[in-house]
């Protein structure tokens, strides 16, 4: 029978003790937009630096062009758990209130925009839903400022869209309601079927922003675009709660501040870019600037959208004082 080794105590303190590998985590993120867009560009960065500054202990993997699903699709894998990460236009489901940035004319400019979605007031926003199972590490800008785009070319400004089929993005209400205060028609369409649903008569017009028309070609589809400026949209990162509840101290902080930085940099890319798109569409579309006089008169006529969330009790005149006050505590 063999000896047993045996050795001395000091020798044995000094053999290398096995290290267990650090947990990993997998974020699984997707939007509709398609890869090429600012938007998919800034998920990119964000894969890139947290599994940098993570060391690979969060690893990311992102899903463009709505592979896995439309916007609502999107939201509904994230509430399951199926999905980590989206944006998009289900962000009413995490805070109803998110709307109030959206409501029509509420906004008058870039720097109004940036400052909401850095405040304290946004901040409440996205604290309220963690009650529904979303975690907002940041908020961005949607993409830009909407305009209308049509598929006639002889127009003259915003009373041309007066009985069109104008595509609303799916279950939006507030464009829903904007649509039918200024006499167009609204029509509840994905995003992903927006180019198809206007080559074939679907729906004659689009409230979207010129980036993103550009991003999906809809400028081949498309003859017009009126800059009317109707509306801008928040843009936060929605992410599954308990998913990022999952994760040590350490790697909240770090996915936070990548987030925030992620989100400051796309608001920056799409305020940069409005201004080239438009320029590009006038190569092949009339492209028309909507009078201030115009925009005074659908202003009025858009207060109906106001009253209608108010009435139903989502927000009061209180919340949007408070967000026009938000919007302008920059300056």
């Amino acid at each position: 029978m063999k000896k047993l080794l045996s050795l001395p105590l000091s020798l044995l303190i000094a053999l290398p003790l096995t290290v267990q590998a650090a947990e990993t985590y997998n974020f699984k993120y997707a939007h509709t937009q398609t890869s090429k867009s600012l938007r998919s560009d800034s998920m990119k960065y964000f894969k890139k630096e947290l599994e940098k500054r993570t060391e690979g202990r969060i690893k990311v993997k992102n899903y463009f062009g709505g592979v896995l699903g439309n916007e609502r699709e999107s939201f509904d894998a994230l509430a399951t758990g199926v999905l980590q990460g989206t944006r998009g236009g289900n962000y009413p489901d995490a805070s109803f209130k998110y709307n109030i940035m959206s409501l029509p004319y509420l906004i008058q400019n870039w720097d109004q925009a940036e400052c909401l979605v850095q405040s304290s007031w946004m901040q409440t926003l996205s604290d309220e839903a963690a009650a529904n199972g979303i975690h907002i590490p940041a908020v961005g800008i949607s993409i830009g400022f909407r305009a209308h785009g049509l598929n006639k070319a002889n127009i003259t400004g915003i009373d041309d869209l007066k009985g069109v089929k104008v595509r609303v993005p799916s279950g939006d209400e507030v464009l829903y309601h904007l649509e039918q205060a200024i006499g167009s028609n609204p029509q509840g369409v994905a995003w992903t079927e927006t180019y198809s649903a206007l080559r074939t008569g679907v729906v004659d017009g689009v409230t979207a922003q010129p980036t993103n028309m550009l991003d999906s070609k809809l400028n081949e589809v498309l003859k017009s675009i009126t800059i009317d400026n109707h509306s801008i949209g928040p843009d936060p990162l929605m992410v599954s709660k308990s998913w990022y509840d999952s994760l040590p101290a350490d790697l909240q902080a770090t996915f936070d501040e990548v987030a925030r930085e992620t989100m400051a940099m796309n608001v920056s890319q799409y305020r940069q870019e409005e201004t080239k798109s438009i320029e590009r569409m006038k190569k092949n579309m009339t492209v028309v600037d909507v009078s201030d006089s115009d925009k005074t008169r659908l202003k009025e006529q858009s207060k109906s959208v106001y009253d209608y969330f108010v009435k139903r009790g989502d927000f009061s005149w209180d919340d949007i004082d408070a967000a026009i006050k938000a919007s302008n505590s920059c300056s």
